[in-house]
């Protein structure tokens, strides 16, 4: 089957790191025609780097040829950027946040629907290795009935002028909407659906300009299976001082993961698996090999959806999802309540 054709809006930050690098120029079933930035050095830079057309604009890519654009920009460009690549009858794959509150998430799907294109969303560590495996191992019932489940993400993101990830009406939020999105969207991978969150957030470290972003924040889940459920997220914790990990204890045992949630595809994963409720074994720690590399597992299951005309394995679902949860986090965080989140249609 032909390689889709793949062009990258917004070609610095996340996408010149990782997802091209990583995920778009190894995949066996993408190639990489176009890139887009607006910065005028990287746009250069990576149009020799790759050896591809790069270009200023939206408009000027969408004139290549194409199968999909990757939008790897800040979030407040998404809308209008999915919605002209859904015109042009272009496939998007759109980076997380999807959008800055529900409402926008929820025009950008209707977009692409009516449009006949598929949006998938770029939650890239539901693909990690050790995360498959942990998902295999709770859909066996290893641990039994889960009791509790524990996530986190953290990093240093210091105060910088200007910088859109700092700014609540560019970036939708602080902490919570950049790295807990990953944390939610994990656990309802692997759990099932969040019916209830109590968030608590901070400004502790970091003083950011707009007083609305939080560098810290901590939330309790409750999910409708009724397992308990805690994630945390930090912009104001060292890389080297993070666990990023999950960790699952039920009735039989546990499952912990570490360094898992970030933007590397290696880490550590521990088991201890018991025969009967109230037993396990010692827990046993190994370490986790980068393969595949999620950015191209990514990649490559995006690739084959549209080939195959299957829904995209991480929907636009899952991006109003998130957006959902996120508005449900910074109303309990507002109110000191306990808030409901609203079910996703079936």
């Amino acid at each position: 089957m032909k390689s889709l054709r793949w062009g990258v809006i917004g070609a610095g930050g996340i996408a010149r790191r990782r997802t091209v690098p990583e995920g778009i120029l190894p995949a066996k079933n993408a190639r990489l025609v176009a890139v887009m930035d607006r910065n005028a050095h990287t746009r250069a830079a990576l149009g020799q780097l790759y050896g591809v057309p790069a270009v200023a604009t939206v408009e000027q890519l969408l004139e290549v040829p194409l199968d999909v654009v990757y939008v790897a920009t800040p979030t407040f460009q998404h809308e209008p950027q999915v919605r002209a690549a859904a015109a042009a009858g272009v496939h998007v794959l759109c980076e997380k946040p999807l959008a800055l509150d529900v409402e926008q998430a929820e025009r950008m799907t209707a977009a692409c629907r009516s449009a006949g294109v598929k949006l998938g969303v770029g939650y890239m560590m539901r693909f990690h290795p050790a995360h498959q495996q942990v998902w295999k191992w709770l859909e066996a019932d290893r641990i039994s009935t889960p009791i509790v489940a524990r996530a986190q993400l953290a990093c240093w993101h210091p105060a910088a002028k200007g910088h859109w990830r700092q700014v609540r009406a560019l970036g939708g939020g602080g902490s919570l909407a950049d790295l807990a999105l990953h944390c939610f969207d994990l656990l309802e991978f692997l759990l099932g659906p969040i019916s209830h969150v109590t968030a608590l957030t901070g400004s502790r470290v970091q003083r950011y300009e707009d007083h609305a972003v939080e560098d810290c924040a901590v939330v309790a889940v409750r999910f409708e299976s009724d397992v308990l459920g805690m994630v945390e997220s930090y912009f104001n914790v060292p890389d080297a001082a993070a666990w990023n990990g999950l960790e699952f204890t039920g009735t039989h045992g546990g499952i912990r993961t570490a360094h898992t949630i970030g933007q590397q595809s290696g880490g550590l994963l521990q088991t201890s698996f018991g025969r009967a409720a109230g037993r396990a074994s010692e827990w046993k720690t190994r370490s986790f090999e980068p393969k595949p590399n999620m950015y191209q597992a990514q990649i490559e299951a995006f690739s084959r959806c549209i080939q195959r005309d299957t829904e995209p394995p991480v929907s636009a679902v899952a991006g109003v999802r998130g957006m959902k949860i996120l508005a449900a986090c910074y109303e309990s965080a507002s109110t000191g309540r306990t808030v409901a989140v609203p079910a996703s249609p079936q």
